[in-house]
């Protein structure tokens, strides 16, 4: 029979404050040299309370992405399913919040670099960030274009991979490998023209 004890183990702000402690500890020492023990101490939970969520350290990984994509709203696809308005306004403005949503956050940047880095000896993590952050991402974003008639696009998933993938790419040379100055581009001159090319003019 289940103590009470076990069940306030259960809460959700148990959950949060194990969540809080990997996102310190993954961030202090990577992926790889993390330990579940150390997790335990800064969440104040023994390692059985986090076993009892998490069976290893990559669903714990996964479970602070699915965070990093919902509570920070990195790349925030609700907004695409319920845009109105002008097309050209509300894709300047959707990858404007999304590009300083990621150059304003540390931690996300860092949390970045660790999928990036760890990719090679652990796919799997790569996998699980495409997973729960660029497939969704791309989706709702393809879903946006194709209710879009009036912008008459040959293929709006391949509209919808240009534009993330524009955006992707500036992230990576501006906040992952330090290179902005190396090949300067301003993000207003940057979206007017990227948007240009997907709207064509009526």
């Amino acid at each position: 029979m289940k103590s009470k004890s076990f069940e306030r183990d259960l809460s959700p702000e148990k959950t949060e404050a194990i969540l809080d402690g990997a996102m310190q500890e993954f961030l202090e020492n990577g992926y790889a040299a993390a330990r579940i023990d150390k997790i335990a101490v800064a969440a104040g939970v023994s390692k059985a309370t986090i076993y009892r969520r998490f069976p290893d350290k990559e669903s714990l990984f996964t479970a602070l992405m699915q965070q990093l994509a919902c509570e920070k709203e990195l790349f925030n696809s609700t907004q695409l399913q319920f845009a109105q308005g002008d097309v050209a306004s509300f894709l300047k403005s959707f990858a404007t919040m999304m590009l300083n949503r990621v150059a304003e956050d540390p931690q996300t940047l860092t949390f970045l670099r660790i999928v990036i880095g760890e990719s090679g000896r652990f796919p799997e993590l790569a996998r699980a960030f495409v997973q729960n952050i660029e497939k969704p991402m791309l989706e709702s974003l393809t879903q946006y274009l194709a209710s879009q008639p009036e912008l008459e696009l040959p293929d709006a998933e391949v509209a919808a991979r240009a534009f993330m993938g524009t955006m992707v790419h500036f992230v990576m040379l501006r906040d992952i490998l330090h290179s902005g100055d190396l090949v300067p581009m301003e993000c207003d001159r940057l979206l007017d023209n990227l948007v240009k090319l997907i709207i064509r003019p009526v």
